[in-house]
């Protein structure tokens, strides 16, 4: 009996003795203490291995996770607002997921003392960013929403909502106040860093589901006007332009026209005063005749001259041409 004894009481001291050892994975944090008091933090990322420390109950270690954390916010139902009426809109559920871990081995000792474990942590950040969430989609108009936005607005409104909710940007647009950064918050009251807050969806309860259908309907009509508008206008701006560009081609060929005609009754009269200047008299006979064939063109009445009519004298008598005398053969 009294061999077993020993036995038992060797092996409870081996068991005593090695809690002298512990070790430190590269995925944690080891918070050692002494009598309940902080005595130092192992950081797995540069002091990984076998470490040595007063067998328990002298000294203890609490192991802490220092990866990266996620969990799931509860969903929450809030209104939205309605800036035209100055009032609440429709109900909104909305969906979205944290990201968080204490940033390094001076946090440690905040987190052991504030919060304790990861589980602790889930129930003081979750109420703490629902109540933001909640704040940032009361202020936000049912449309940036719903509306048919192209990727790269739609990345831009989903970036504000995210630095609201981090509180990296104040819901009105002021300067921020104090204790409005959450990673600031978070950091300094738990030791905890919050990494990311998004959003992960959003969910419009069955009782507003048609009246959200038809908001859509209306604001895709919408957009619908406003592209047939474009177009009339874009029409009506290319039809405008064709028809000044039109006039303009017009007038150019106008004044081409009357400048190539005038350059031509100039080269006319030039030709016809070389022509009066080598036989006047026969140029002047020519003038006449022509005078002549348009009176005598322009009437359908019957003219009865006399046989001494001066017509028939320049008929009858031509001008000389070349020094010798015109006339009928």
């Amino acid at each position: 009996m009294r061999r077993g004894l020993l036995f038992v009481g060797g092996i409870l001291g081996i068991v005593w003795l090695l809690t002298v050892c512990f070790t430190v994975d590269q995925t944690e944090f080891v918070y050692l203490t002494r009598f309940g008091q902080p005595r130092g933090t192992f950081d797995g990322a540069t002091q990984a291995g076998l470490h040595f420390k007063l067998p328990w109950p002298f000294e203890s270690v609490q192991r802490i996770d220092r990866r990266l954390q996620v969990f799931d916010l509860p969903a929450i139902e809030s209104l939205t607002r309605d800036p035209q009426n100055r009032t609440v809109d429709k109900t909104l559920a909305v969906d979205a997921f944290v990201c968080w871990r204490i940033p390094d081995d001076r946090a440690v000792d905040r987190f052991i003392r504030t919060v304790g474990s990861a589980e602790n942590a889930r129930r003081l950040l979750g109420p703490l960013i629902t109540g933001r969430l909640a704040a940032v989609v009361s202020n936000m108009p049912l449309e940036n929403l719903i509306s048919l936005a192209s990727p790269e607005e739609m990345e831009v409104r989903t970036e504000r909502i995210r630095r609201q909710l981090m509180g990296l940007e104040s819901l009105d647009g002021n300067p921020l106040r104090t204790g409005e950064d959450l990673q600031e918050l978070a950091r300094s009251k738990y030791g905890i860093e919050i990494v990311e807050v998004r959003l992960r969806r959003f969910n419009y309860p069955e009782a507003v589901r048609a009246s959200i259908a038809e908001r859509i309907r209306s604001e895709r009509a919408r957009k619908v006007a406003d592209y047939e508008s474009e177009g009339r206008k874009r029409a009506t701006d290319i039809a405008t332009k064709a028809d000044r560009e039109s006039r303009a081609i017009e007038a150019t060929a106008r004044a081409e026209r009357q400048r190539i005609e005038g350059q031509a009754d100039v080269e006319a009269d030039l030709i016809r005063n070389e022509a009066h200047a080598k036989d006047r008299e026969f140029f002047t006979f020519l003038q006449k005749l022509k005078a002549y064939q348009t009176i005598l063109s322009e009437t359908r009445d019957v003219l009865l001259l006399s046989s001494r009519h001066e017509l028939f004298d320049m008929l009858l008598s031509p001008p000389r041409i070349n020094g010798k005398q015109g006339g009928m053969p």
